[in-house]
């Protein structure tokens, strides 16, 4: 990764007030953001087969699978997107795992350290950058659904709904990835670990075959597992109809809550202990 110079901001030596420690906080995770979203953009490369990957997910699903599933409604790629959309958004938040291993055994974090900024920053820095290039990416793949047929159900605001949804949960997660990178040897193993932990979740939901589908004694976890319930509720927000979930969306919220709540202590635990 590209080491971008950050320009630390002067503090004063006397006692902050706590307003002051909040303004600096805030404004140090937004240096911190803006310096992996430069660093995003002096590795081109790495962002567009991030990107690829998405596309090429929707082709293969829409073209190769989707005459052989059958979903309610008829309209595979209604059923699909949202699917596609939560898929994209857990990819783009594993690379937190592989960013913040990256920056560790580079001695980035020891330099940090040194630096008079909060120690929050560079956890909060990483997951909010990492939010900031799910947007890019959601954009590009809604536009590449409108492409194939895809079309919002509900209306833009709902819709919208969905995807600051969708966010939310990625947001979550990256918490439970930057656990994960500030615990691996090296950014490489870092981003083997995430897939095992990732695939079950998202192969065995309802993101892209409908759960009666599938061996009954797999269904149970199916049901009760969160990528699901975040999947159903951002179809009952893009797509509606016979698709909506009435309690997918409190469902969802929930999941996202209490992944959070769980997710980010431990991070900043496991953060405190490293560096």
């Amino acid at each position: 990764m590209t080491t971008t110079t950050i320009a630390a901001p002067v503090r004063s030596v006397s006692q902050p007030s706590q307003g002051n420690r909040l303004s600096w906080a805030v404004s140090d995770v937004m240096t911190i953001t803006w310096r992996n979203l430069l660093a995003l953009t002096r590795t081109p490369e790495a962002l567009f087969f991030t990107t690829l990957q998405p596309i090429m997910f929707v082709l293969l699903f829409t073209y190769v699978f989707g005459g052989a599933i059958h979903v309610p409604g008829g309209h595979y790629i209604q059923f699909l997107m949202p699917g596609i959309f939560v898929q994209t958004v857990i990819f783009g938040a594993m690379s937190t795992a592989a960013g913040l291993s990256e920056d560790l055994h580079k001695g980035l974090i020891e330099r940090f350290r040194a630096l008079p900024m909060s120690r929050a920053a560079v956890l909060a820095g990483r997951t909010t950058s990492d939010v900031v290039r799910n947007v890019f990416v959601v954009i590009l793949i809604t536009a590449v659904g409108y492409a194939v047929g895809f079309r919002i159900g509900t209306n833009v605001a709902y819709f919208l709904c969905g995807v600051l949804l969708i966010l939310f949960f990625a947001y979550s997660l990256s918490w439970g990835f930057a656990y994960i990178g500030l615990s691996a040897p090296n950014a490489e193993t870092a981003q083997v670990m995430v897939f095992p932990l990732i695939f079950p979740l998202l192969f065995a939901s309802s993101a892209f075959v409908p759960i009666r589908y599938m061996p009954g004694w797999l269904q149970a976890f199916a049901y009760h597992q969160p990528v699901t319930q975040v999947v159903n509720a951002a179809r009952s927000l893009m797509v509606g109809g016979v698709l909506h979930d009435a309690g997918a969306v409190d469902a969802a919220l929930l999941w996202c809550a209490g992944l959070l709540v769980v997710l980010a202590p431990a991070a900043v635990r496991k953060y405190r202990k490293v560096a």
